[in-house]
This record gives C-alpha cells, structure tokens and sequence, in this order.
C-alpha cells in the first residue's frame, strides 16, 4: 500500500492570506513601476511604426499583474515540486526585474542597459515556466512571456532608433 499524498488546499485559511500577499507585492511592484512613467522624454524618442498607443500599455498590465500574482501564489502553496525553491526563486526574480526595468529605461533614459535588463526578465520568465512544476502556473505565464517578447523587440528597436 503506497502512502497518499496530500494536495494542497488552495482554499485554507493560509493559502487564501498568501494569496493576498503575493497581490500587495505584484500591487507594490506596479506602483513603483508606475512611478516612471514615459513622458516627454519618451515622446521624443523615435519609435518603430508597429508601437502601440499608450492607453493599451495600463490595462495590459493590470491583467498581467494579476496573472502573475496568480502564478507565484500557486508555486508557493504547490511546494511539493522538487524545483520548488528555484521555481520560487525565479518568480522573485522576474518581479524584481520588472520593477528594475521600468526605473532604467524610464527613469533613467537608458534604453541599452534597459534592452539588457528585459533580456534578462525574458529568460527568467522563460526559466520560470520550465521549472514552475505546474502546468497552471506555466499557462498563467504565457501571455506574460508575450508581452514581454513584444516588449523586448520594442526596447531593441528604440535604442537601435535612438
């Protein structure tokens, strides 16, 4: 007779806090993000033609916040992944990367070093899905590693324009 292994409950008391949490920290994350925002500086630049119109940029976001937040919370409760510490790790660091990215390129107007970081976020977008150990949580980041690769191409164009 094999022993069960227990599922984790992503209703219980804790996982519904959890949760939460991990919603403040994607909530935090996108209010410091939103700190730098495109302005004059980013107007001036010059844009490849397939640029999107800014109203798009905001709601695209909230959808992907929230699909992120998603996807960390699930890794954290399903932590009987044998990858999980990676997995967990790589989603910290795809968040930490994103908040970075936007004080660089924004904020400091430096379109290579923010090409760089957006690479850098591409991969461990990437890495996350790979090593997540769900399958849901590797969907709820797809639509992510999209934009992200859209975004990435929009970065590379913007400094080989400027």
């Amino acid at each position: 007779m094999t022993p069960e292994i227990e599922t984790p409950s992503f209703r219980s008391r804790s996982s519904l806090i959890s949760l939460g949490l991990f919603l403040l920290l994607v909530t935090g994350v996108a209010l410091f993000a939103s700190m730098f925002e495109p302005g004059t500086w980013y107007e001036a630049l010059e844009k490849p033609a397939w640029t999107p119109p800014d109203w798009l940029f905001a709601p695209t976001w909230g959808v992907l916040y929230i699909l992120i937040a998603m996807a960390g919370w699930r890794v954290w409760v399903l932590d009987t992944n044998p990858g999980w510490n990676q997995a967990v790790q790589l989603w910290f660091l795809q968040l930490g990367l994103n908040a970075v990215w936007s004080w660089i390129f924004f904020g400091f107007h430096r379109t290579g070093f923010g090409l760089f970081v957006i690479l850098v976020l591409w991969l461990s977008i990437a890495w996350f899905i790979l090593k997540s150990g769900d399958w849901v949580s590797s969907l709820l980041f797809l639509p992510y590693l999209a934009w992200i690769s859209f975004a990435l191409s929009l970065n590379g164009a913007i400094f080989w324009l400027n």
